[in-house]
């Protein structure tokens, strides 16, 4: 679930969108400043976008956006209703909505949650923000629990998290083995919320958020090779960047990926074996995986 600014928001605006073209539609339509909440994907993928509003937009407005955002994505121009809602605080709401979660070792809370973290956990502040990752999409959460159980069996000494959102792969990281983590996304907002959530959470000396293009970045190629790389992204992506990966990748390091459906992992580990790259464990749940991969 993500969430952007809102506040006492009378208007609902929803429409479907493929999992793999949702940040696509969430950048475009983050010019109405609304407060934006997808559920879970069904079996094909698909999520409903809804974004709630202090006032209507126009239909005019609103084709024009959708149009722009399907012909970017390649996809179909989906259909969309506006409803009129009763005059409540939805942030709140929606914050009623979203309990603290536990995953592996770590326990991911928002700042109006006030139940105490369990004994022995790592509490993560993680606020519903502009930047993806708040530990409760199952791609993140199969991220935080790989990371638990790698944790268990392995020390790493220079981490990357490529595509860092909201950096709670990389403060996870930080917190179990206290070692410089580069944290890097191609949206400066993302790197802006990434760097204000180390802060928030005492991991920022460890953490180095950086604005650029994957591992095409020159400061990337300088701080490799890493002997543990997480890449929480989309199917197509990752398939994309797994050379790149290979290169920036230590003998022997350890790879996540998540941000796959399960119906496209075969094309995800075949890419990577293709770079000498072995799978060591697949995480389920739901609709979506998690993979561990060797170098």
């Amino acid at each position: 679930m993500t969430q952007s600014r809102g506040s006492n928001a009378a208007w609902c605006l929803s429409f479907p969108v493929d999992a793999g073209a949702l940040p696509l539609f969430e950048t475009i339509f983050e010019v109405l400043d609304g407060a934006m909440v997808t559920g879970a994907p069904d079996h094909v993928g698909a999520m409903t976008l809804e974004i709630y509003l202090a006032e209507p937009p126009s239909g005019e407005r609103v084709k024009e956006l959708l149009t722009t955002a399907s012909e970017i994505a390649e996809v179909p121009l989906p259909d969309y209703s506006l409803a009129q809602l009763p005059d409540v605080d939805w942030v709140a709401e929606s914050q009623k909505a979203l309990p603290p979660i536990s995953a592996g070792r770590f326990f991911v809370y928002g700042s109006h949650v006030t139940e105490r973290p369990p004994f022995g956990s790592i509490p993560l502040l993680v606020e519903a923000n502009v930047a993806f990752g708040t530990g409760r999409h199952e791609s993140t959460f199969g991220c935080l629990l790989a990371l638990t159980q790698l944790a268990q069996r392995r020390r790493f000494h220079n981490a990357l998290d490529m595509g860092c959102g909201s950096g709670i792969l990389a403060m996870a990281m930080a917190h179990l083995w206290r070692c410089p983590v580069l944290a890097v996304d191609n949206d400066a907002d993302s790197v802006r919320v990434a760097g204000e959530n180390a802060r928030e959470n005492r991991v920022a000396e460890w953490i180095e958020p950086h604005c650029g293009d994957g591992y095409k970045s020159q400061l990337v190629a300088r701080r490799g090779p890493f002997d543990l790389i997480v890449a929480n992204i989309l199917a197509e992506p990752l398939c994309a960047m797994a050379t790149d990966l290979k290169r920036s990748l230590a003998p022997g390091g350890y790879v996540i990926l998540a941000g796959l459906l399960t119906r496209q992992q075969r094309q995800v580990v075949a890419r990577h074996r293709g770079q000498g790259l072995r799978l060591v464990q697949r995480l389920h749940f739901g609709e979506w995986t998690t993979l561990v991969l060797q170098g």
